[in-house]
């Protein structure tokens, strides 16, 4: 999609062009009244009958056509139509530059045409109340279009328009931009770019964050985070259905690579020597530990992460089920989980992905004590802690016999106490010193939970939601444009796929 706008348009923009624009997004785009809708599930197309395949309106004269199957592409060539709307998200696509394209005046007809069909259906209503932070305020304040602050506004709650399946991109954005610290980040104005314009991710989740925390409440459009999505990380461009994980360690790695400028030469804390916003946060060090079975030495690597995925029950992963009292963090009421009702939790998980693993005689690894290769057994533990960690439950299981999801409940907390997966913990533990170290590491290991994405439907069609915890912890469902109020019996019962935690006490160098 081009940020840049299309010369073509003005091809268009004669003679009654506004109100024939306004008409086709009113009866065939934002459908606010059920007689619209109606209207709307009547449209096929005019070559093939079908109303599936994204169809597009040509812009010069009545006609529908599909997208995927190339129907609108062959009527702009044999009318030389050049625009099209995208009757899914309202996106205009011009056959002679073959992208997605943007004009002003266009835009401006569309977002209220949209908002119109928003007020019609209820949606954007105020959510209750909660106190604006300082920032928040402060940026308000500075707004020249600020709006009056009320008890009950809603600042920081934003929808994002679905673009054509791209619920898997929004619901990482609703993630991202309630990240507290990535949110004080973009606020403050820290970052400076040495890119060339419109290029910069980093430049554009600024501007995202200022459009979050501007007060306004109709729902935002990202075609340019899309855009710059699709450039950087071309294996996600596309109008198919993507997957929420891929994106956002893609949308971190391309952060990371755009935020090295803004380093200034601080010394780096995180196993990525890296000290850019992205390190800060989100990167941890995972400890692995190789012990050889005849001398019993041990080879150590840290590495850096992002996320941690988890197998669950259900897969073709070994070592399941794990039994209570097995591993690390044995304690059954630890991180306020019960295995009375036999459910799978989110410490089961993580004791499964820090037990010792037989390598077996098929990976004998030569070892330096040895001089020979020999079988051994390998361990995974957090050497250090992200500020936020990241649980991705492998949902997805892909493989040359097998395509499926595994809808398996995981019990996740509200609270989380990492301390029993620490390799502090696990020397601790070697020295029978466990208890006493527990206790002394206890408060710096203590995690939140701030957001959750989850994952509705199957391996080929579904649709990504999250869960989001605002002010006071005040939860909310953010399902594209449309933001719900939840509770907290809503976010701990749903299924879980990326589980967001926030560090409850930071250490300050």
């Amino acid at each position: 999609m081009s940020p840049a706008g299309c010369s073509h348009v003005s091809g268009f923009k004669v003679d009654n062009w506004r109100h024939n624009l306004r008409v086709i997004y009113q009866c065939f785009v934002w459908s606010g009244t059920p007689e619209t809708r109606k209207r709307k599930a009547k449209c096929v197309c005019h070559m093939c009958g079908v109303y599936l395949n994204r169809l597009h309106s040509c812009l010069n004269c009545v006609f529908f056509g599909c997208f995927s199957k190339k129907h609108i592409h062959e009527h702009a060539k044999a009318k030389r139509h050049h625009l099209a709307l995208d009757l899914v998200h309202g996106g205009v696509y011009c056959f002679l530059c073959q992208d997605y394209v943007y004009d002003k005046d266009m835009e401006l007809i569309a977002r209220e045409e949209q908002r119109k069909a928003w007020k019609l259906q209820g949606v954007g209503e105020k959510f209750s109340s909660w106190e604006p932070s300082k920032r928040e305020l402060e940026l308000l304040r500075n707004n020249p279009k600020r709006r009056k602050i009320t008890s009950n506004c809603t600042i920081g709650l934003r929808g994002l328009i679905n673009l054509g399946n791209t619920c898997f991109m929004n619901c990482i954005v609703q993630a991202l931009t309630h990240t507290p610290l990535l949110r004080d980040f973009f606020l403050s104005d820290r970052h400076k770019c040495e890119m060339q314009a419109n290029s910069c991710l980093v430049c554009e989740m600024s501007q995202l964050f200022q459009e979050f925390y501007s007060g306004h409440r109709s729902p935002h459009i990202p075609f340019r985070l899309l855009h710059l999505v699709w450039t950087h990380a071309r294996h996600l461009a596309g109008y198919e259905q993507q997957d929420a994980h891929e994106f956002l360690i893609a949308a971190l790695d391309v952060l990371h690579r755009h935020c090295k400028g803004d380093d200034n030469g601080k010394k780096a804390n995180n196993p990525n020597h890296c000290s850019c916003i992205i390190d800060q946060i989100f990167t941890g060090g995972l400890q692995s530990d190789v012990t050889c079975q005849v001398c019993h030495g041990v080879s150590t690597t840290i590495d850096p992460f992002w996320d941690i995925s988890l197998d669950l029950p259900g897969s073709s992963t070994p070592f399941w089920p794990l039994s209570p009292g097995t591993g690390p963090g044995t304690d059954p009421n630890a991180n306020g989980e019960n295995h009375g009702t036999g459910t799978t939790t989110l410490t089961d998980c993580l004791r499964r992905f820090t037990r010792p693993e037989h390598l077996g005689s098929s990976a004998k690894i030569k070892c330096s004590g040895c001089h020979s290769y020999q079988e051994s057994t390998k361990q995974l533990t957090m050497k250090r802690l992200p500020i936020v960690a990241c649980f991705h439950l492998k949902r997805f299981e892909h493989s040359a016999k097998l395509r499926k999801k595994i809808s398996t409940y995981v019990s996740f907390p509200l609270q989380l106490d990492m301390t029993p997966f620490m390799a502090s913990s696990k020397e601790s533990r070697m020295n029978g010193q466990y208890q006493q170290q527990l206790d002394s590491l206890n408060n710096d290991n203590k995690y939140s939970l701030f957001a959750v994405v989850n994952h509705q439907g199957t391996l080929e069609s579904g649709h990504y939601t999250t869960f989001i915890r605002q002010h006071k912890d005040q939860w909310f469902k953010c399902d594209d444009a449309i933001i719900t109020k939840a509770s907290i019996g809503d976010v701990l019962s749903s299924e879980g796929y990326l589980l967001f935690y926030h560090k409850q006490f930071l250490e300050y160098e």
